[in-house]
């Protein structure tokens, strides 16, 4: 038997845009707006308007993951729901009424709330007017959408976080095109960059000013291993620069409260570095995470990039790396992504050793699979077998980081229920519970019923007896 800490988080985590659907919602948000512009974009022509249906029904969902073992989950409170006026932060009062019933269910359910206030899904005015995240006064904007939230909330919900995977608007929005407005400009995508950590530290700033009791405020960041192609020094310092880039970008900041002297001079060397004051440098400082969440999916191998980094042309972080596909390396063929269980095991130790050991919890894990119907029984439940064994190979790799030492406080799955994914929308499926999008009839899988059992033992059975 494999048993984990004491009151370990059992759950699963969502998020406001992908879940409630755009009901009473005053603001649309850049994909809300997104999917009105260019339906054609989105698998099937599915955008945002009903999603799993949460605004409606929450209390039987809620019920359902209680039902499953889950004992956590993790949401988002949306900004262009919450604010009537994104200027001065007023409030809606159904927006206020329907989050304050959300956390009074799970807390009635004997589930921790865990409230996360962005995820990817800035109210398009403020793209609009002043450039998102490229500016400074959306930011402070932000933080006071983030106080009426503590204030509001802050008696009932005791775990915060101010973004999740921050590293993807960043990617989605200003270098690879996969989220509106799909601009590609690499001196943009390292100012918004800044921008989200100083938002970070800001939004902490105005929690700790408020001395909400008994409560802690961190961040969510995909954390994902960067793995070399080979020991040859090339590969090497490809790797040193995608780890700076992708996690460290975020991490440092986040934990010690400043950004790695060795990114700050490759931006400087390259001319593409943020603007930044003495001030902000101290509010940074000064504003760390209580602890962090980690989303892993997969791990990211990269070699020498083919062609010079110092070559002519618009500045991108991958001009030093290129992506690796390893031969022979297990694959979950419908998404494309590599399936490397040891990662979480190496995720743990790299906390532990050079992140103070902050206490973290595992905030995203999870295989999207499609066409799921065609693996229900006659009962009518999915028999996902590929998921538990999915989830079983990640927990008993992260128990062996937490039994040499790390401070893991809970795993996550993505997601409770089959949620709306951005332009993949329903096409990959994720969840312990299935959501019949036309019907909204919701089911649990063979891998929830899997879950209760993993959560009443509080562990794993042993898979080498």
């Amino acid at each position: 038997m494999k048993t984990f800490p004491k009151n370990f988080w059992w759950g699963a985590a969502t998020s406001g845009p992908q879940s409630e659907g755009r009901f009473n919602k005053k603001h649309a948000n850049v994909f809300d707006y997104h999917f009105e512009i260019e339906p054609e974009k989105f698998y099937d022509h599915v955008g945002p308007d009903t999603a799993s249906n949460f605004y409606n029904s929450y209390k039987e969902d809620t019920k359902l993951m209680r039902s499953i073992g889950m004992n956590s989950l993790r949401t988002s409170i949306q900004w262009s729901r919450l604010i009537d006026d994104l200027e001065t932060n007023t409030v809606n009062q159904e927006a206020v009424d329907f989050y304050n019933n959300v956390i009074d269910t799970m807390l009635a359910e004997g589930m921790t709330p865990t409230l996360n206030l962005h995820h990817f899904d800035l109210p398009v005015e403020l793209y609009d007017k002043y450039g998102g995240w490229e500016s400074k006064e959306v930011v402070d904007l932000y933080v006071g959408f983030a106080q009426k939230c503590f204030e509001l909330f802050g008696d009932r919900v005791k775990f915060w976080t101010t973004h999740n995977e921050p590293m993807v608007v960043v990617e989605g929005e200003y270098l690879f095109q996969f989220h509106y407005p799909n601009i590609v400009d690499g001196k943009k995508a390292v100012q918004v960059a800044y921008n989200l950590n100083l938002a970070s530290a800001k939004a902490i700033q105005a929690f700790r000013k408020l001395a909400v009791k008994d409560a802690q405020i961190g961040t969510i960041l995909n954390f994902t291993p960067t793995y070399a192609a080979s020991d040859a020094p090339e590969d090497q310092e490809a790797a040193r620069i995608a780890e700076l880039w992708n996690n460290k970008m975020f991490l440092e900041p986040a934990i010690y409260g400043h950004f790695p002297a060795e990114l700050e001079e490759l931006l400087t060397k390259d001319n593409v570095l943020w603007e930044t004051t003495e001030e902000e440098k101290e509010i940074l400082k000064n504003n760390t995470v209580d602890f962090l969440g980690v989303n892993f999916y997969h791990p990211n191998r990269v070699k020498a990039p083919d062609v010079a980094p110092n070559s002519v042309g618009a500045w991108m972080p991958d001009r030093y790396y290129d992506a690796y596909d390893m031969p022979g390396r297990r694959v979950n063929l419908d998404r494309g992504w590599e399936i490397y269980p040891k990662a979480l095991y190496d995720i743990a130790i790299n906390i532990k050793e050079n992140y103070k050991n902050i206490p973290w919890y595992v905030s995203e894990n999870g295989m999207g699979v499609s066409n799921e119907e065609r693996f229900k029984n006659a009962e009518g439940v999915i028999e996902d077998d590929y998921r538990i064994d999915f989830v079983q190979e990640h927990l008993e790799w992260l128990h062996k980081g937490i039994e040499e030492g790390s401070n893991c406080f809970g795993y996550h799955m993505w997601t409770p229920i089959d949620c709306w994914s951005w332009l993949n929308a329903y096409k990959n499926r994720y969840g312990f519970i299935s959501n019949n999008i036309h019907t909204q009839i919701k089911t649990i899988k063979k891998s929830g019923y899997w879950f209760k059992e993993v959560t009443k033992r509080n562990g794993l059975e042993d898979s080498s007896n």
